[in-house]
């Protein structure tokens, strides 16, 4: 039983030192939203005064009043406001941070120095803070960790005290909620957003990582320099943005345009040419017969045939001289070249080999005499062509009998 009784003791006395020493107050804290606010270095509600060259990252603006004496020789590096509609909105939005700020709980109390001490992540309360000397904020390895102090009356801090940030801390996450004025003292280097409910003043030299935002009350400046705060890029952003980008863009140029460009510029231009050519150019002169008789016998024979596409090399050569001749007697001399062009080559290259193919060598050339008259030969072909075909159809049939005989 006792150590059973001495874990349970030491378990209690654990949780006290962590409720007591501020641990309790490191459980996640969302930021505080400030709205259009957060684009101002300086906002103030009546006025904002500056001596020397005091240099603002950030806009400057003022609603609802509507001066800003010392710029220049103040600089603003963003855009300056004055009493108008976007000053008004960005102390809409100031307001409703402050009641944000202010609202938090649960929160650790601490007393009113702050100098000397660290602390991490969470929401502290104190009455009026002082702050001599060093303040740690330790975010123990989180970047977004987020620290809010709830201030009922003043924040005054001595001269040459600063707040710095180990383990990860950024400015941007750092809320100074101010119940009634702000003093930042001479040399003091001061983190994160003074949201002060009346007014704000940084005396002469001090600078400020954040912002300054007064509601109802004037900032006063004295050759200060308010950057804007470090904000740690959340984790999500980088992923979403390289995803999209370059899914969408290589899938649409690749496709279309190889496509389109290798279809139609071979198809129409090699089926165009082969097909013309041979074609119309063969067909007339192997068939066609001459009008009237040559005065010599035909002697030119093809040369090449070619078989689809002219550029290529014949496949077929004819190995001999048409025998026969020109069955029909003309009724007298030509006056010319016969339309034919049969005395030389053809003139086009035919596709295939000539309709009649030669059968035997070549028969002896012979000189035509020249007739005076119709000697009624052209009429007998017709005659002579049945009764030749009349004895090679007897000569058949004489023979079919005999082999069906023998066999």
């Amino acid at each position: 039983m006792l150590p059973a009784l001495a874990a349970v003791a030491a378990a209690c006395a654990a949780g006290a030192v962590l409720i007591f020493s501020g641990t309790g107050a490191s459980a996640a804290v969302a930021p505080v939203g400030l709205g259009t606010a957060a684009n101002f270095s300086v906002l103030a509600g009546s006025t904002v005064t500056n001596t020397g060259p005091s240099f603002l990252a950030q806009s400057l603006g003022v609603s609802p009043g509507n001066t800003a004496p010392g710029f220049p020789p103040g600089v603003v590096g963003g855009e300056t406001h004055l009493g108008d509609a976007v000053a008004l909105q960005a102390k809409n939005d100031l307001t409703t941070a402050y009641n944000d700020a202010a609202g938090r709980t649960p929160f650790t109390s601490l007393p009113a120095e702050l100098g000397g001490s660290t602390l991490i992540p969470g929401v502290y309360r104190i009455g009026a803070a002082q702050l001599t000397g060093t303040l740690t904020l330790n975010s123990q390895g989180d970047p977004a960790a987020v620290f809010i102090f709830q201030i009922a009356s003043t924040l005054v801090t001595a001269s040459n005290s600063s707040v710095v940030f180990i383990n990860g801390a950024v400015p941007c996450n750092v809320y100074w909620q101010v119940g009634s004025s702000a003093t930042i003292g001479t040399g003091t280097r001061f983190m994160g957003n003074i949201l002060a409910q009346a007014s704000i003043t940084m005396t002469t030299g001090a600078t400020l990582q954040g912002r300054a935002l007064a509601e109802t009350g004037a900032v006063t400046l004295d050759t200060n320099t308010i950057n804007a705060p470090v904000c740690q890029s959340p984790t999500g952003t980088p992923t979403g943005t390289p995803t999209a980008t370059p899914t969408g863009t290589p899938t649409a140029t690749p496709t279309g345009t190889p496509t389109a460009t290798p279809t139609g510029t071979p198809t129409g231009t090699p089926t165009a040419t082969p097909t013309g050519t041979p074609t119309a150019t063969p067909t007339g002169t192997p068939t066609a017969t001459p009008t009237g008789t040559p005065t010599g016998t035909p002697t030119a024979t093809p040369t090449s045939t070619p078989t689809a596409t002219p550029t290529g090399t014949p496949t077929a050569t004819p190995t001999g001289t048409p025998t026969e001749t020109p069955t029909a007697t003309p009724t007298g001399q030509p006056t010319g070249n016969p339309t034919g062009n049969p005395t030389g080559q053809p003139t086009g290259n035919p596709t295939g080999r000539p309709t009649a193919a030669p059968t035997g060598p070549p028969a002896p050339s012979r000189t035509e005499l020249p007739v005076t008259g119709d000697s009624g030969g052209s009429a007998l072909v017709p005659v002579l062509t049945g009764v030749g075909g009349l004895a090679v159809a007897t000569g058949t049939a004489l023979l079919l009998r005999y082999r069906r005989r023998t066999s």
